[in-house]
């Protein structure tokens, strides 16, 4: 084991005797600090129920974990975020959603009126970016015809503003902050990424089926013609498949007179996917670097938010959480080795410009959850944990709607003893892996001398 691996195996060791135990609901410990409240801003890492209404609530949902407490099954499936063993290690109220509801579609459940919670202070929403209000899971991302879960994604310097507002401009001097952002600024751009780097190769593949094809037909011209509107006519269907697009163009080319096509079909839609999965990849390493230079200011705006708009309003104590390592959860490792190097650089910029931002704030704790989150990944033993690569949910549509933990429960987890994995999710964690979390925090803010 390294030494870095072994360190932290103790760190982990000397949190568990500091909660009073090893269990995820261990005893409590009189803090040195007495805060008198907790108050989150952040993204389904830290969401405690934003979204457990309607639809969501009705199928067993809530929050980004394995949902529910299923301590009878396993002592480790508690269903809690780490932000609500934090704060039952500080004898706070449990945190609740500051503002709930749904905005997507009615029929399936997923339109609920949103409702502001003047009682709550956990703020963090899933799909919420740092300073861009339009996240994962926003309805302006819908697709036409498809069902909207249509969360409301409230980005992080709005949850601030709101905060703001309700407490008359001010943090209290003695309350707990907690920040944690970044993800979904990651997870969007990616996607955004995937979807023109698709369709660059869907130029490419198309401009190589016309010159493959029309030189073959009875009127080359004509020809080029009819095969690009049958390559349109296809591509514009929901079913439409790199296959059933060379096979459109094909018949296209042998209706406009051409003897080959269909014979050297094979060969002209080898020849045409390669040249798509080219164009994909340019079009990926030439953009890829806009993703770092975008997480990195992220990440800088990340940092004034605390210090311009926490720090300087009188938060006493903030905790600032980093981004995990992304680039070892399930999500990444399902993408080619260049995006998961993508991945990693783009949490490296992020986490490079928040630590700067904040660097020398004595007001202000960096825990550095990239770190940690790698070497679970990579050194799982000394942590308790069983699986770092697989998900503890069943995300099958026949178990799981919305392929994802938000709708996590005991009713669709994958068989065997999942109790220990890491990720519930392609990227969220399973309440173990939260209880890691929270452990992880407490203990550094044992060492900063806040406990």
């Amino acid at each position: 084991m390294r030494k870095t691996s072994f360190a932290l195996a103790l760190l982990t060791a000397a949190v568990l005797t500091a909660c009073g135990g090893s269990g995820p609901s261990a005893g409590n410990q009189t803090p040195k600090t007495k805060f008198s409240n907790q108050i989150t801003f952040g993204d389904s890492l830290s969401d405690v129920g934003t979204y457990a209404v309607g639809g969501v609530a009705a199928l067993g949902g809530g929050q980004y974990t394995i949902n529910g407490n299923n301590t009878s099954v396993s002592p480790e499936l508690t269903g809690k975020n780490y932000t609500t063993l934090i704060a039952a290690q500080l004898g706070l109220p449990a945190p609740c959603a500051a503002q709930t509801g749904l905005q997507g579609t009615a029929s399936a459940g997923f339109s609920v009126t949103v409702t502001d919670h003047p009682e709550c202070f956990n703020y963090a929403q899933g799909g919420a970016r740092v300073t861009n209000p339009i996240g994962p899971g926003n309805k302006a991302l819908d697709k036409p015809g498809a069902v909207s879960l249509g969360q409301m994604t409230v980005p992080v310097v709005t949850q601030i503003a709101n905060h703001l507002k309700k407490s008359g401009g001010k943090f209290k001097s003695d309350e707990l902050v907690i920040v944690m952002a970044g993800g979904n600024d990651a997870l969007e751009q990616l996607g955004e990424l995937s979807a023109a780097a698709t369709a660059a190769g869907g130029q490419a593949l198309a401009q190589s089926l016309v010159t493959q094809l029309a030189p073959g037909t009875a009127n080359p011209a004509t020809g080029a013609a009819a095969i690009g509107a049958a390559i349109q006519a296809e591509a514009a269907k929901p079913t439409a498949t790199p296959q059933s697009i060379i096979t459109a163009a094909v018949t296209a080319a042998a209706q406009n007179g051409s003897t080959t096509a269909v014979a050297n079909a094979a060969a002209i839609g080898t020849t045409a996917g390669a040249a798509a999965t080219a164009a994909g990849n340019a079009y990926s390493a030439a953009h890829g670097p806009d993703l770092v230079k975008n997480m990195a200011t992220a990440g800088a705006e990340l940092g004034a938010l605390v210090k311009n708009q926490i720090l300087a309003n009188g938060a006493g104590y903030v905790v600032v959480n980093n981004l995990p390592d992304v680039s070892i959860s399930p999500s990444a490792k399902a993408q080619s080795a260049d995006t998961q190097k993508l991945i990693a650089a783009m949490v490296d910029a992020f986490n490079s410009q928040l630590k700067t931002a904040v660097a020398g704030e004595a007001k202000v704790l960096y825990v550095d959850l990239a770190t940690v989150s790698h070497d679970q990944a990579t050194n799982p033993g000394p942590y308790g944990l069983t699986n770092t690569t697989d998900t503890a949910c069943d995300l099958t549509p026949a178990k799981n709607p919305l392929g994802s933990s938000l709708v996590c429960n005991a009713k669709n987890l994958k068989s065997g003893d999942v109790s220990h994995y890491m990720f519930a999710d392609a990227v969220h964690p399973t309440p173990f892996e939260y209880a890691l979390i929270a452990r992880y925090v407490l203990e550094q803010m044992t060492v900063k001398g806040w406990l």
